[in-house]
């Protein structure tokens, strides 16, 4: 009996992913990573970021947008 097989999920995204995701450009994204705004590890060459970390990234937007209002 075969085992159906489920697609996996994302388990990281590149920068250009993150860029999409979040309506930036590529070069916005990486100074986020630079100045430590978002977390990102280095995989080879390349950086990934964890769904986690640019949840924790949009999470800290809304509450500096939220406190600017009170």
């Amino acid at each position: 009996m075969e085992v159906p097989r489920r697609p996996l999920a994302k388990k990281w995204y590149t920068c250009a992913e993150v860029a999409q995701m979040l309506g930036y450009g590529e070069s916005k994204v990486r100074m986020l990573i630079i100045k430590g705004d978002l977390r990102s590890l280095k995989d080879g060459r390349s950086r990934r970021i964890l769904p986690e970390w640019v949840d924790e990234y949009v999470a800290m937007r809304a509450r500096e947008a939220a406190e600017s209002v009170a």
